[in-house]
């Protein structure tokens, strides 16, 4: 039988956002593999209901489960909102979200107890934030806003331009200038900004990638949280409590899947790695919608209790 702790750690998301997760995880565990998915073909999750979002979970999850991973990670915030719950009790190894990290990595940030959140429609119609935030600290006030077009941005600018990522993104800020896109940033942020925010949690994998022109309109005095980092932190961690961590010997092997167009998975996803991902493989959405069984499905009809 296969060593746990040489199992990968599988990771989803509804398309290329989560592989800003990935890059955190291989950076914080360089010796683990990682087997992930990425639904390109549904994408956006952000506006679907929580119902439809809870069975992409459930198919994707036991998709993962069948190939032997050793612990899941949803890198995904409208599916983390969604569908960690549940998932939490279905699948038979740690499932982790984004949302619960973030939440504490800005309870830890803020000075004046004042967190900003922007999100999907999904995300933030969850309270998910809320929710974890005031489970950290009850006496911290969330301000949120969904920016689903912020989404749009970070996808229309990955399939324009063929530069190197870090170049693509520090333009950004010279985007924003440009007075459509900056009444939409504006009219995003400034809500947030009045309310006195000191800490802006970028809940949606694709924000990481427009930091720059986030932060160039909400000033710097107020500090942006990617989840990211915070999720490898956690993976780390539990990895290392269970012993199921790789050992430094392994050589990892790191599988990508996408329900949509492998080649244009491969050109965008390793621009954003910063890294080739190597031939990436394909997944039928019909064969996702399979796997899950009519009890699974019931399950997923049922109301989550959130994270």
């Amino acid at each position: 039988m296969r060593d746990v702790r040489d199992r990968p750690i599988g990771v989803f998301d509804s398309g290329l956002g989560g592989l800003t997760v990935v890059r955190e995880l291989v950076s914080a565990l360089p010796h683990e593999s990682i087997l992930y998915l990425g639904d390109t073909a549904r994408c956006p999750y952000g506006p679907r209901e929580p119902e439809e979002v809870r069975r992409f979970v459930l198919q994707i999850g036991t998709w993962l489960s069948s190939h032997g991973i050793k612990l899941v990670v949803i890198a995904c915030n409208t599916a983390t909102a969604s569908g960690l719950a549940l998932a939490q009790r279905v699948f038979d190894v740690p499932v982790i979200g984004v949302v619960e990290p973030g939440a504490r990595a800005a309870v830890q940030a803020t000075r004046n107890r004042r967190v900003g959140v922007i999100g999907t429609v999904g995300t933030i119609r969850s309270g998910a934030y809320s929710q974890a935030v005031r489970a950290l600290d009850a006496g911290v006030t969330v301000f949120s806003a969904p920016a689903p077009k912020f989404v749009d941005i970070v996808e229309a600018g990955l399939r324009m331009d063929d530069s190197a990522l870090e170049s693509l993104m520090s333009q950004t800020s010279e985007v924003f200038v440009r007075p459509s896109f900056y009444e939409l940033a504006r009219d995003y942020l400034d809500p947030l900004k009045r309310a006195g925010i000191d800490v802006l949690v970028l809940g949606c994998t694709h924000f990481p990638l427009l930091s720059a022109a986030i932060q160039q309109v909400v000033g710097p005095n107020v500090r942006l949280i990617s989840s990211a980092a915070e999720t490898a932190r956690e993976v780390r961690e539990t990895l290392e409590a269970r012993g199921h961590a790789a050992p430094e010997s392994a050589r990892p092997r790191h599988r990508f899947v996408t329900t949509g167009d492998p080649g244009e998975f491969e050109r965008l996803g390793s621009r954003i790695l910063g890294w080739p991902t190597g031939p990436v493989e394909a997944v039928g959405v019909e064969e996702l919608e399979r796997l899950i069984t009519p009890e699974l499905a019931a399950l997923a009809s049922t109301r989550s209790e959130g994270p």
